[in-house]
């Protein structure tokens, strides 16, 4: 069912690489136009290079971006109304963790955690919902994760900060709804995906790439490791209007662990 984006005009945040790369790809082979942001500008032109080699020029634009940055969300905005003419999907995937238990954890490495994962979507809705109402109907994705849902001992500011999006996720989608915007949002959990985060995963813990895949792999009931379409494909529906009735829901993409 090709098309299923046709017409949409979306932003996706943190698009350098893994999935925020797979999220502006798949939304643009259906349909839709993307802005690709990232601190990382060069990989985020290097994103929509890729993506108007395959697709046809104009199909995708970059900036660089600090998701952190209340003013540099005010450009991100303004570049999304000249490249693409407007907005109506916000896929807000930008997100870092950090590691240390409740005693070994930095404060200032807990303060960055939250700014990335937290306050960034707090800045993007409040900053892009005006220009989403111009061209409703329209649909913000949060990127949340498993970790938001079900807690370990290891990473109290990665689980706290992710069950906060998901929280505000359902207060921003209450918002829109009750002020008739015709705008839906949406939170997605996933649990480990095969990204190039995990690369750095494996070099910390000095396993084999193979090795740390197969470990992880043991801890799903499904026996394997996501692989980054695994999760745009749940972004293309919430983006798309197939989702139009679901708001203020979590979908989880997790191989079953929630459900043990």
């Amino acid at each position: 069912m090709a098309g299923r984006c046709a017409g949409k005009l979306a932003l996706v945040t943190g698009a350098a690489q893994g999935l925020g790369a797979a999220h502006a790809r798949r939304l643009a082979e259906e349909g839709a136009r993307v802005l690709c942001t990232d601190i990382n500008s060069n990989g985020a032109a290097g994103t929509a290079e890729d993506i108007n080699r395959a697709l046809g020029a104009g199909t995708a634009y970059a900036i660089g971006h600090d998701v952190t940055n209340a003013g540099e969300w005010d450009a991100a905005v303004e570049a999304a109304r000249e490249h693409l003419g407007g907005l109506n999907v916000l896929v807000n995937n930008a997100g870092i963790g950090v590691g240390g238990n409740i005693e070994t954890c930095k404060f200032e490495d807990w303060k960055r955690c939250y700014a990335v994962n937290v306050d960034s979507i707090f800045h993007g809705c409040q900053k892009a919902l005006p220009l989403m109402r111009e061209h409703a109907p329209g649909s913000i994705v949060n990127i949340s994760s498993i970790a938001g849902l079900i807690a370990s001992d290891t990473m109290p500011a990665y689980n706290s900060s992710k069950a906060a999006v998901w929280m505000l996720t359902k207060s921003i989608a209450l918002h829109c709804a009750k002020n008739n915007m015709q705008i839906r949002c949406n939170s997605v959990h996933p649990t480990f995906v095969d990204t190039p985060i995990l690369d750095g995963t494996a070099k910390n813990h000095n396993l084999d790439k193979d090795v740390l895949l197969e470990k992880l792999a043991r801890q799903i009931p499904l026996k394997f490791v996501g692989e980054p379409n695994d999760i745009a494909n749940a972004v293309v529906y919430l983006a798309s209007d197939e989702s139009r009735f679901m708001t203020g829901a979590e979908l989880k993409l997790d191989g079953g662990i929630s459900a043990m």
